[in-house]
């Protein structure tokens, strides 16, 4: 499916629903409900362009980078803490889970920076560790690490800057819901749910975080 019924799409999108009555639809390695088609993100969040076919034109002309690498494709979709980079503008932005997703820009030395989630992992020949992430990237590794602990890795060659452990006294961030956002210390793991200090203790199911730092965030997210 390319396109997408305006009306259909989801809320958070920052596009006008009865103008047209179609929209791009996102493809790619993120949930089709959690990303934004590049397309939209450079008209309607950054304003970098006024219509679809003038950024259609700007992405395919190779001028935006995603996670450091030249994306040509308008429905590619973006998804939580990808980097967007734009070299002419010497400009670069993170999307963090607010509101659906936003943009924050970051500084020069966080643009090959992101953080990933381990929710896979598989054992290979030659005593090698593959590790599925939740950009829908692998690395591969002799080091042993858990699931739903966070890799900060160097981009594009992936290179494992960091390991954040998921375990109380941790830091994370919750994904999804009406706490969507916050980034607050784990208090209590138990089974499939975390309780996180803020004001107040508030539980989420463990799905729904990911890890962000050991003390305070890695990288910036506000």
């Amino acid at each position: 499916m390319t396109r997408l019924k305006r009306l259909a799409s989801p809320k958070w999108w920052p596009i006008e629903r009865k103008i047209k009555k179609f929209t791009v639809s996102p493809r790619g390695p993120h949930r089709k409900d959690f990303s934004l088609p590049l397309q939209v993100l450079l008209r309607d969040s950054l304003k970098l362009a006024e219509t679809g076919k003038e950024s259609k034109n700007v992405i395919k002309s190779g001028e935006v980078l995603i996670d450091g690498r030249k994306i040509k494709d308008p429905k590619f979709g973006i998804g939580i803490f990808d980097l967007i980079e734009i070299p002419s503008l010497k400009k670069s932005w993170r999307t963090i889970p607010r509101n659906g997703l936003s943009l924050i820009e970051i500084p020069e030395n966080e643009k090959k920076l992101k953080i990933c989630k381990i929710v896979d992992k598989k054992t290979l020949k030659g005593n090698k560790n593959q590790l599925n992430l939740n950009d829908g990237r692998n690395i591969l590794t002799k080091e042993k690490y858990s699931t739903q602990d966070s890799l900060l890795i160097e981009l594009p060659e992936q290179k494992i800057v960091d390991h954040i452990k998921f375990e109380k006294g941790s830091v994370a961030m919750v994904l999804e819901g009406r706490n969507a956002g916050k980034i607050s210390k784990i208090k209590e793991i138990e089974k499939d749910r975390v309780w996180l200090e803020d004001e107040k203790t508030f539980e989420v199911p463990k799905k729904l975080v990911i890890m962000v730092g050991k003390d305070k965030p890695a990288i910036k997210l506000e």
